[in-house]
């Protein structure tokens, strides 16, 4: 799965914020909820927790998908958080850049597709630079767009 270039967040947003209700929505039976807005909510501040370390991708492929991850998803990346194993993070293979979750294996460290077509990738011995931990996936549902 390979990435185009990283974006910068935004450190302000231009966008005002949006109302958020003040009641979940249940994904099962439906039941009498409340019809008030509790407050606003500014996306950007929602997923952006730490601006100057955070950009935004979009990615490519499907070797994802167990991940809830697309082809064209907004991903928010975080370079201040550490490349723990089991995170999903982005990372510059031999100049080239895939989004993976990160695993400890007994050979080494390896990146892992969610994907079952997709094999591990052994990083022991290969030039490979984190670029970021990935904490947010954005995409529109099937039929929206």
């Amino acid at each position: 799965m390979s990435l185009s270039m990283p974006r910068r967040a935004r450190p302000e947003s231009s966008v005002p914020p949006l109302p958020l209700l003040g009641c979940r929505v249940r994904a099962g039976f439906p039941s009498p909820a409340d019809d008030h807005l509790d407050t606003e909510l500014d996306l950007h501040a929602h997923v952006v927790k730490r601006p100057s370390a955070t950009y935004f991708v979009r990615a490519e492929g499907d070797s994802m998908r167990g991940d809830g991850i697309h082809h064209g998803d907004l991903l928010v990346v975080d370079r201040s958080l550490e490349p723990c194993p089991g995170r999903v993070v982005i990372v510059a293979l031999e100049g080239e850049l895939t989004v993976k979750r990160l695993e400890q294996r007994e050979a080494g460290p390896c990146l892992v597709a969610s994907h079952p077509g997709f094999p591990p990738i052994p990083l022991a011995g290969r030039d490979c630079r984190v670029w970021g931990v990935v904490t947010h996936v954005v995409h529109a549902l099937p039929g929206a767009r």
